[in-house]
C-alpha cells in the first residue's frame, strides 16, 4: 500500500513541476525589447502589422512601452511581478491621429505625467492644453516618431481635467483649437 501512495505522489509531483515549467516558458513577458514585441504580437488584432519601439520607460514597478503599430501611435503598459517579470495590463492604439497622448497610470509616489506619442507623420511643433487651470505648453519633433513625456501640474484632486487643446505647427501657426 505504502508503494503504491509513493508512486501516486510521484506522479502527482512530476505533473505538478511538469505543467510550472510549462506555464512559466511560454508565458510572455516585457522584459525587454524584443519580447515586448512578442507580447503584443500574442494579443488578439495586432498580430499582423509591423510594430516598431520607440520607447521604454520605467517607473518603480511599472512599464510604459510608446511605440507605432502600423505607423500609428500606440502604447503599451505592464506592472512588474513578483518573479521581477513584467506582465501587460493595457493597451492603446489611435487610429486616425498622428500625435496622441495617452495618460498611464503610474505609481502613487511618482509624479503623474502625460505621454505623447507621435508618428513619422506628425505636423504638430508644439502643442498648449489647459490641465486643471494651468496652462501646459509642450514641443515636438514634427515629421519623427517619437515619446515624449509632460509633468502635470500638482493637484489636491485625483484627477485631472485637460481643455482647450492648441496645436501649432513648425512656424507657430495654429492648426487646431478644441474648446470644451
Amino acid at each position: 500500500m505504502k508503494k503504491k501512495n509513493l508512486t501516486f505522489f510521484i506522479i502527482v509531483f512530476i505533473l505538478i513541476v511538469g505543467f510550472s515549467l510549462y506555464h512559466f516558458n511560454n508565458t510572455l513577458y516585457g522584459n525587454d525589447k524584443e519580447s515586448i514585441v512578442k507580447v503584443i504580437k500574442s494579443i488578439e488584432g495586432y498580430d499582423d502589422k509591423p510594430i516598431e519601439i520607440l520607447e521604454i520607460k520605467d517607473f518603480n514597478n511599472v512599464r510604459v512601452v510608446g511605440f507605432l503599430f502600423d505607423g500609428k501611435p500606440s502604447y503599451i503598459e505592464f506592472n512588474k511581478n513578483s518573479m521581477g517579470n513584467y506582465k501587460w495590463r493595457s493597451i492603446e492604439v489611435r487610429n486616425d491621429e498622428t500625435l496622441s497622448s495617452f495618460f498611464p497610470i503610474l505609481p502613487n509616489n511618482i509624479r503623474q505625467k502625460l505621454m505623447f506619442v507621435s508618428s513619422y507623420g506628425n505636423k504638430v511643433a508644439k502643442i498648449q492644453v489647459d490641465v486643471n487651470g494651468q496652462i501646459v505648453e509642450q514641443k515636438f519633433p514634427p515629421n519623427n516618431a517619437s515619446v515624449t513625456w509632460v509633468d502635470l501640474p500638482q493637484s489636491n484632486k485625483s484627477d485631472y481635467t485637460f481643455r482647450n487643446y492648441k496645436f501649432f505647427n513648425e512656424e507657430g501657426n495654429l492648426l487646431q483649437d478644441l474648446r470644451d
